[in-house]
């Protein structure tokens, strides 16, 4: 879908089953896609909270502000359309300390939606996310096009200022594989099936112009 188009109610909802369809491993990431069962001893990147679903957390510590948990697919089109949106918002509220802010990085969409999974926590231990993440989606491509790779995600890292061999390291060995999995039973646990899904304080957010017009959106964080 063109970033132009207005999203369509058939082409916002990503569904589970093209993740079993497109069952491809890229070096080892083979994350069950449709298991509710977690990995206990998976390695997790930094700022990860297994309370809160295996998502990054930004704000953890803060009391009596909103939360909002976002559930994306980084090669879904209308997620893009989400992050252009709310992107700048949300990462104001993450600076401002106004809300605590939990990303969960699904793997509906194939396998380089995994191994875009994977780079990002891998980001996070660089203390890149924000700015790894929001690169993702600037310069999506076509889903499972071929332009995902660990090597072409391992290299984009210096578009945001990550340039250690640690971090190269991480994205082409798949560190994260086993995480990407337990975020992906942990959103099934929550009967998430399509991105972008957000919940604020628990609350999952109706579907429509909320997830794209900001001063609803602001609307509905401050309401809670």
């Amino acid at each position: 879908m063109s970033s132009k188009q207005k999203p369509g109610k058939d082409n916002f909802t990503r569904n589970l089953v093209i993740a079993v369809v497109l069952g491809v491993t890229l070096i080892m990431l083979v994350p069950t896609l449709l298991s509710k069962q977690t990995n206990s001893d998976a390695k997790i990147p930094a700022s990860v909270s297994a309370d809160r679903g295996y998502g990054i957390v930004f704000n953890g510590e803060l009391t009596d502000v909103p939360v909002i948990d976002i559930y994306e697919d980084f090669q879904c089109p209308v997620c893009a359309q989400f992050e252009a949106a709310q992107g700048d918002y949300l990462e104001a509220l993450i600076a401002d300390k106004k809300a605590t802010v939990v990303y969960h990085t699904l793997s509906f969409l194939g396998p380089e939606s995994i191994a875009a999974a994977n780079a990002a926590a891998c980001s996070a231990d660089e203390g890149k996310f924000l700015d790894y993440h929001k690169m993702l989606y600037v310069t999506q491509p076509k889903e499972n096009s071929g332009a995902w790779t660990n090597a072409s995600l391992a290299a984009a890292g210096q578009s945001v200022g990550i340039s250690s061999q640690k971090f190269t390291n991480c994205v082409s060995k798949g560190t994260y594989g086993d995480w990407v999995s337990n975020v992906a039973a942990e959103g099934a646990k929550k009967n998430v099936n399509s991105t972008p899904t957000v919940f604020i304080n628990g609350k999952e957010l109706t579907r429509g112009n909320a997830y794209y017009d900001r001063n609803q959106f602001q609307a509905a964080v401050e309401k809670g």
